[in-house]
């Protein structure tokens, strides 16, 4: 199933321990179904201190299952689910289901 979710759109998580936060896609991966969120999910790897990096501590975003976040209507606000409908030149747009109002362009 296509994601409905790409890069550089605004969701928000709907459940799990990150519940309620909000953040922009960095990275969609469609084969694992999973997307990353910046600001989400931010998990702490531990390595040999180095000179580039004395603590030894990398941070990063993991991703999170794409089930988990729901897109940002960009009128309200609010979480909203994602249909399509196409223009009169034939091009597919994505529309926010709760307030009809188009979301690419």
């Amino acid at each position: 199933m296509a994601a409905k979710i790409k890069r550089g759109d605004t969701v928000v998580v709907i459940s799990g321990r990150e519940k309620g936060k909000r953040g922009e896609v960095e990275r969609v991966l469609p084969r694992e179904n999973r997307v990353v969120v910046k600001g989400v999910n931010t998990r702490t790897r531990h390595a040999r201190p180095s000179q580039q990096n004395p603590d030894g501590l990398y941070r990063f975003d993991a991703p999170i299952h794409i089930s988990n976040v729901m897109l940002v209507d960009p009128n309200t606000g609010e979480p909203t689910r994602v249909g399509y409908r196409f223009t009169e030149s034939g091009q597919k747009v994505r529309v926010a289901r709760r307030s009809g109002k188009d979301i690419d362009g």
